[in-house]
């Protein structure tokens, strides 16, 4: 299914999950209990401290941002300076290699949280969208074609977008379906259930 390039008229960017990374290092820290790699835990876990103190401070906007930037900056920096030394001690090959590579090539990706207080650390609340349907895949598992499995992965992900923008998702996809035949496509981005859809449609 080709998507409408009006979605991404304004360019797509990439962020990557802290989450992600630290499980890397959790899990060799499960395999060997290095020392080092317990480190690395305990670095990235100061990031997540950070967050919930903002969380507890109800920080938002440009508040949140700045929160962020006086005091995540140094961790990342810090943290980014110990892995580019510990890459070049670590044995190719091992997990700890592995893991340490693994976060500085996804380095721009991790910290452009930063840039923008509505981006996550993580990409916790996107998998807890999704884990209905990673419960139910196995009833999916005959879709019936293949083309039909991304048309269901398509609406699932609108469904889920909705409802982390705040909308009814039957609301919203009984006005989206009954707008989409007169709707142009260079129009079709005012369909999407994003922030602002109610007012948009009143």
């Amino acid at each position: 299914m080709r998507l409408p390039s009006a979605w991404f008229k304004d360019g797509v960017t990439e962020l990557a999950c802290w989450v992600h990374v630290r499980r890397t290092f959790v899990d060799v820290v499960k395999a060997s209990g290095s020392p080092l790699t317990q480190t690395a835990v305990e670095k990235i876990s100061a990031l997540y401290r950070i967050e919930s103190e903002a969380r507890e401070q109800a920080l938002e906007g440009e508040v949140l941002a700045t929160y962020r930037r006086q005091l995540a900056t140094p961790v990342l920096t810090d943290l980014h300076d110990w892995l580019h030394t510990l890459a070049a001690k670590t044995l190719k090959n091992s997990g700890l290699h592995k893991a340490v590579h693994h976060a500085l090539r996804r380095w721009p990706a991790l910290v452009r949280y930063l840039d923008d207080s509505d981006r996550p650390i993580d990409n916790n609340p996107i998998e807890n969208a999704i884990r209905p349907i990673t419960l139910g895949r196995k009833n999916w598992l005959f879709i019936s074609a293949t083309r039909a499995g991304v048309r269901a992965v398509a609406i699932m992900s609108l469904l889920a977008t909705a409802k982390a923008n705040g909308l009814c998702p039957h609301a919203w996809m009984s006005d989206a379906l009954a707008r989409l035949p007169t709707t142009l496509n260079r129009d079709i981005d005012t369909l999407l259930p994003r922030e602002g859809w109610q007012a948009i449609n009143r």
